[in-house]
């Protein structure tokens, strides 16, 4: 889960595993007979939430790394442009040797 909020639901009978959250909360949710084996999921994303007869395995802890989302789009964006733009000078030194060089010569 990247960004989701979870409000008055209920999860009867789940499994949660393997999953990685971030900004990810349940508001007003009940969970009963669930388990949560190896995510990050802790007690404060749980807001008012009643948790009845659940268990928690494996649970990941440590620092979350968070991007806000206009920054790391705009960082995808710019990077993929620079990386255009620097082989820019390549092709145009390529297209005039080219030119002065034959086709089958430049191949090999």
């Amino acid at each position: 889960f990247k960004s989701v909020t979870f409000e008055d639901s209920l999860f009867k009978n789940c499994i949660f595993e393997d999953i990685t959250s971030l900004n990810s909360y349940f508001r007003n949710c009940t969970f009963v007979n669930t388990a949560f084996y190896n995510t990050d999921l802790e007690q404060y994303k749980f807001v008012d939430s009643e948790l009845i007869n659940c268990t928690f395995f494996h649970i990941r802890t440590g620092c979350q790394i968070s991007f806000n989302d206009d920054y790391s789009a705009y960082w995808i964006y710019f990077v993929n442009f620079m990386g255009t733009l620097s082989v820019l000078p390549g092709n145009i030194v390529s297209a005039l040797l080219m030119d002065r060089i034959e086709r089958l010569t430049m191949l090999g």
